[in-house]
């Protein structure tokens, strides 16, 4: 049984610790907080054990009525694996926590990909993390992008990807993000940091991007152009894309016109918390022209990588090889649309 640590349970650590603990060959060891607030609450009515993230705040938690586990230095060191989910640009702090206790280390897509050994998503570069000790699970939006482009490359090979992203302002709880009545080409400058981000996944990738954010809080959204090694008919890209587990096909009969929709259908089918997991495809956006392949996809920032981290703690132990994972991660997950 894989003994993971959680450094960080705000957005994506907690998501990711009740992810973990539905996995078979994995346990929760504890999570690590900064401060005390409603998530370590939470925390600890699910039964994990709470470490202190930052000593000189332990006395914060026993203000606070929260008994905590111990220091974080104390969850670490007897993990097999750490997942850091914490704010961009804190996980390159904590390496050197990680390196001290020789814990393989998993980071989220905010760091900078010169900070690992390897940028990882499950579907394309599973292998690449075996027995690496610094791992990088790529962000929410070049997870979705690795995840079409992948079977793609696969099945007619890969010219140009082109990609625009509109991109939400803020995830739901984050009431200091925007915008709040705009429009930002974010950034100005092409490409935005998401195509070289890509490059890390596929390196001989020809990707250009631009990204801007609008007032929304639900999701992502990508319109796709990627210009194919061949011609191909829409309908067998559909077909492709329909045996790939962790993309959905939006069929035209459930009139889902948005994100919106798709959050409330993820509500309606049980989701925890509203995830959606998957890529979401409106399959009637799939069309061809030529070589030319179009799609919109709605990406959601708060789960997607969600088990792409369960396959990253798999693939840095060695504990299973790619499709062994994936498989298990979605059984036990509930993925697939």
């Amino acid at each position: 049984m894989l003994q993971v640590a959680i450094n960080g349970y705000g957005t994506i650590g907690k998501r990711v610790a009740d992810a973990v603990r539905e996995q078979p060959d994995m346990e929760v060891l504890g999570v690590a907080k900064t401060r005390p607030n409603f998530e370590a609450e939470t925390a600890i009515d699910k039964g994990f054990p709470l470490y202190a993230a930052v000593e000189e705040r332990e006395h914060l938690f026993d203000e606070a009525g929260l008994e905590i586990a111990g220091p974080v230095e104390d969850l670490v060191d007897e993990a097999d694996v750490v997942v850091d989910a914490t704010p961009s640009g804190i996980g390159a702090q904590n390496k050197e926590l990680y390196e001290e206790y020789d814990t393989p280390a998993l980071y989220q897509g905010g760091e900078d990909a010169d900070l690992v050994d390897v940028s990882f998503n499950a579907r394309s570069n599973f292998a690449d993390a075996a027995d690496a000790d610094h791992v990088r699970v790529v962000s929410c939006n070049t997870t979705g992008l690795s995840r079409v482009i992948s079977p793609l490359r696969e099945a007619y090979g890969v010219e140009k990807v082109r990609a625009t992203l509109v991109r939400r302002g803020g995830d739901p709880g984050q009431t200091d993000r925007g915008p709040i009545n705009d429009i930002l080409p974010n950034p100005v400058t092409i490409p935005s940091h998401h195509g070289p981000d890509v490059e890390t996944i596929f390196p001989d990738l020809d990707i250009d991007t631009l990204g801007m954010k609008v007032p929304a809080t639900q999701m992502h959204m990508h319109s796709l152009n990627v210009t194919l090694e061949e011609e191909v008919d829409a309908d067998d890209v559909r077909e492709l894309f329909a045996d790939e587990s962790r993309l959905f096909l939006i069929p035209e009969r459930m009139n889902i016109d948005g994100s919106g929709k798709l959050k409330e259908y993820a509500l309606d089918a049980g989701r925890p918390r509203g995830d959606l997991w998957e890529n979401c495809i409106w399959e009637e956006s799939i069309s061809t022209v030529g070589n030319d392949l179009y799609l919109f996809q709605g990406i959601h920032q708060e789960s997607d990588v969600v088990p792409e981290n369960v396959d990253a703690i798999r693939a840095v132990t060695g504990s299973a090889d790619a499709e062994e994972s994936i498989e298990r991660t979605n059984e036990t997950l509930g993925i697939g649309l």
